[in-house]
């Protein structure tokens, strides 16, 4: 896969499988944008790891819940750094289990804004500054298929919808040469997990998984990037699964 002479942005890229897919686009050759909202040591030590290799990169806070923030991202990436081909939009998360008679509306809103708008929001922010030929790949879950465990209903219905819109944004967009895909990661040792899931929850799903074990970021950062690369040429429109063989779709 080569992406040099290519750039990347990156959201969610500072820790875990949005840091882990920045160091990937970098090792491939691409000018990487790296987004994060709350960790800036991991996004700032991804960009001295990319520089130190040789590549191109810089880290920006910003929430890309708001426009203002994802607009100021994006224009200094096309600034700093030229014409975009690809875009991946990590940025996400659960926020809290609740149950449906806990669910807020203000609860609610959080789940689709962080994992929903935000990416609707980069894709049209970054759209004007995109090449024919360029690949966006959405990051939905497990969750968005089989509706994710005890108090995650939000969260998976968030990210059903990144299914269902990466879908539609692939139709709309494949007249642009623009491909769109997304990835449905399961059990995967992240934060995500350390704070979220028990550990003998953790254990358990993992030991019901045919290969036995949690996937790594670095596994999900090798498919995105491969989504994203001109080897992937003719996929447009998929949802795919990286859960170690534990749900088929």
């Amino acid at each position: 896969m080569n992406f040099k002479g290519k750039t990347a942005i990156v959201t969610g890229g500072g820790r875990d499988i949005g840091r882990a897919c920045a160091i990937r686009l970098a090792q491939a050759g691409a000018n990487v944008a790296i987004n994060y909202f709350k960790s800036g040591e991991g996004a700032e030590s991804a960009v001295s790891e990319i520089e130190a290799a040789g590549g191109r990169a810089f880290a920006m806070q910003g929430d890309m819940t708001k426009p203002d923030d994802v607009k100021a991202l994006v224009e200094r990436t096309a600034k700093e750094l030229g014409t975009i081909h690809v875009l991946m939009p990590v940025t996400g998360g659960l926020v809290a289990r609740k149950t449906i008679p806990e669910i807020t509306l203000e609860h609610w809103q959080t789940v689709m804004d962080l994992n929903v708008t935000s990416a609707l929001l980069l894709v049209q922010a970054a759209l004007p500054h995109m090449t024919e030929g360029g690949a966006i790949v959405n990051m939905a879950s497990q969750a968005g298929r089989d509706g994710g465990g005890g108090g995650a209903l939000a969260y998976g219905a968030a990210k059903g919808a990144v299914v269902s819109m990466t879908r539609g944004m692939a139709k709309e967009l494949a007249p642009r040469n623009i491909r769109v895909n997304a990835l449905c990661p399961g059990l995967i040792d992240t934060d995500f997990h350390n704070i979220f899931t028990k550990p003998e929850v953790r254990k358990m799903v993992a030991g019901n998984t045919p290969l036995k074990r949690e996937g790594t970021s670095e596994e999900v950062a090798n498919l995105a990037v491969f989504l994203a690369s001109d080897e992937a040429s003719f996929i447009t429109g998929a949802n795919y699964d990286i859960n170690g063989g534990v749900l088929f779709s």
